[in-house]
């Protein structure tokens, strides 16, 4: 079984497989990571120290501390270095990414927050390998540590791996991750260009009839089934320090089976549509929308099914795989402005006004379209309007 891409940035990507793990495996495996999280909470202690005292809590004085720590503790010097080493760079990868955005001061429900301690009967297990730290051999997988595992090849690896990460989902599945290098693979020229807005009713509406994406609803159908079995987790919660019964777990398991599908349906969904898109278009004006302020909205739980952020991100990955001129559009007073004149409403429209008349040139169309067709202008994609493009942003620059 394969998973689909993850692009890793501009020049990588990860290709991701199922794993065949032993019970001495499964047991080193998770031996790894009980020592990794153990690193982790000891960085975030650490950090959070250091910030009462003002000092600096860099990777570099992180890793100095990793070395005390293997030497003062027999169990954690037993793991391997690797793996503990690279929790410590994604530890300070996540507290930079928080930092910047309090400096930046964007609003609580838009930025990362700071890393938090990891409960063992919670955090997933996640370990990562650079390359001196695992081997391809026979086709089967070695990592530090002398852990052997056996990789379903569900397909080839274009080249050899420059890391890996070994990570278990919500159903109990262990996937290895390798990032190697993108392959490019250019798609014949069509001449055509498209401009994309992003909504809830409809997941993405485009300049082009024919490569609309409609909202799915995958979560909608399948919350009746869900509901079911978290109700079935409710009934049959243990109490607090007792084990939980074979029922509960049965009905968690089944919980974790029905939210997994409908992740793997709205991926599924949004990279063919992506890839329609770009084998039919030479450029694409995409709105630059972040849909995480919508987690407090009243279309919280529609947005959250429609998820834009994913089809967003597929789309992304498969301009830059195919080689597509992708824009992206700052998404301000695109509701206002009229995608033939360019004029200004003075108002901001109510959403409950779908229809976008245009007081200059007296231009009616659907709010949406509108919005797709002034996302073209402001890329410099559309000839006539190009003069009256505002900035926009460069692929590459995108929000995380």
């Amino acid at each position: 079984m394969t998973t689909p891409n993850d692009a890793e940035g501009a020049e990588h990507a990860r290709y991701t497989y199922r794993l065949r793990v032993s019970s001495n495996a499964l047991a080193a495996l998770l031996a790894e990571w009980d020592r990794c999280r153990w690193a982790w909470n000891q960085c975030v202690a650490t950090s959070r120290a250091a910030h009462k005292a003002r000092e600096e809590c860099g990777p570099a004085r992180l890793d100095k501390m990793l070395t005390g720590w293997r030497a003062g503790n027999a169990w954690l010097g037993e793991g391997a270095c690797v793996p503990q080493q690279q929790i410590i760079r994604d530890f300070a990868k996540s507290r930079a990414k928080a930092l910047k955005d309090i400096k930046a001061r964007l609003p609580v429900m838009q930025r990362a927050g700071m890393p938090e301690f990891k409960m063992k009967h919670l955090a997933k297990p996640t370990l990562s390998y650079t390359r001196r730290g695992f081997r391809l051999r026979d086709g089967r997988l070695h990592v530090a540590g002398g852990i052997v595992l056996t990789v379903v090849w569900s397909r080839d690896l274009p080249e050899e791996p420059s890391s890996v990460r070994i990570y278990r989902d919500s159903l109990g599945h262990w996937y290895a991750s390798f990032v190697v290098r993108a392959e490019m693979r250019p798609l014949p020229q069509t001449g055509a260009v498209i401009g994309i807005d992003w909504g809830v009713t409809e997941t993405a509406t485009t300049t082009s009839g024919d490569h609309d994406l409609p909202y799915a609803g995958h979560g909608k159908k399948a919350a009746a089934r869900l509901a079911r079995y978290q109700r079935q987790m409710a009934r049959r919660k243990p109490a607090k320090g007792k084990a939980a019964s074979n029922g509960y777990r049965q009905a968690r398991q089944q919980a974790a089976k029905a939210h997994k599908k409908v992740a793997r349906q709205r991926i599924d969904t949004a990279r063919k549509w992506a890839k329609k898109v770009v084998r039919d278009h030479d450029a694409l004006a995409v709105e630059d929308f972040r849909p995480k302020f919508l987690a407090k909205s009243t279309m919280a739980r529609k947005a959250a099914d429609a998820a834009i952020s994913a089809t967003k991100h597929e789309l992304i990955n498969m301009a830059r795989k195919h080689g597509r001129d992708l824009r992206l559009v700052h998404p301000a007073h695109t509701t206002m402005d009229c995608g033939q004149c360019g004029a200004r409403t003075k108002h901001a429209l109510p959403l409950s006004e779908r229809t976008y008349t245009c007081t200059a040139c007296g231009t009616v169309s659907p709010r949406d379209k509108n919005s797709a067709r002034v996302m073209l202008v402001r890329a410099g994609l559309n000839p006539a309007g190009a003069d009256r493009g505002r900035p926009l942003v460069p692929l590459g620059q995108e929000a995380a």
